[in-house]
């Protein structure tokens, strides 16, 4: 198993090593960390399912490749160069299928290992790590830092949530704001109050710098 999970890694690196939106392989790392952090507080689920999870999460990512459909595709083509049980291979593909955030679906998690993946997966678009990314990411799409006269989105599609006009501050409403409540596990929600008041601090300074008043 430890091969397999340097065989990942490699395939990561050699497939984000270039991004810029957020998505690259220090993110991948952080999650992984993340992951392991919250698995030693639940002592629950399968280590090896939660590490190659999250290690592979972003592959698929239609926002990181030309079509959703390309993505699977290409993790597809890699879980079959391994010699890896087809229990485990499907445990892995449904962590990977239901960990994003997708506009604020609501899909049921049948697993702790998805449980685990999902928060450690979250936790790193919140906090200072989330404040980051999520500028670099509206750099990328070609939002503005802020823009007074669009509003906030709350219901959208999945193509709405993608490709439609935002801000890098609205997209702090629109998803890293809500993240703090939709926690699976004790010790992510623990971690996530504090990012969450560290990013509203942020805001407010945000808002007064913007205004003059700082």
């Amino acid at each position: 198993m430890n091969e397999m999970i340097r065989a990942a890694e490699l395939f990561v690196k050699n497939e984000l090593e270039k991004d810029s939106s957020g998505h690259d392989w220090h993110h991948i790392d952080r999650v992984r960390k993340n992951a392991r952090l919250i698995w030693s507080k639940e002592n629950r689920g399968d280590w090896f399912i939660i590490e190659m999870a999250a290690l592979l999460h972003d592959i698929p990512d239609g926002k990181l490749n030309e079509t959703e459909e390309a993505g699977w595709s290409k993790l597809y083509s890699f879980l079959s160069t391994l010699n890896l049980d087809d229990r485990l291979a499907a445990m892995i593909l449904e962590c990977i299928e239901k960990v994003s955030f997708k506009g604020g679906r609501d899909i049921e998690l049948n697993t702790i290992e998805a449980e685990i993946v999902q928060d450690a997966d979250r936790l790193d678009a919140l906090g200072a790590i989330g404040i980051a990314r999520a500028f670099a990411y509206g750099g990328k799409k070609g939002h503005p830092l802020y823009e007074p006269g669009l509003a906030v989105r709350d219901q959208m599609t999945i193509e709405e949530y993608r490709n439609g006009d935002s801000s890098s501050i609205n997209h702090f409403y629109e998803k890293l704001l809500k993240l703090k409540d939709r926690m699976n596990t004790a010790y992510a929600k623990q971690l996530a109050e504090e990012r969450h008041r560290f990013m509203e601090k942020y805001l407010s300074q945000f808002y007064s710098e913007w205004n003059g008043k700082a």
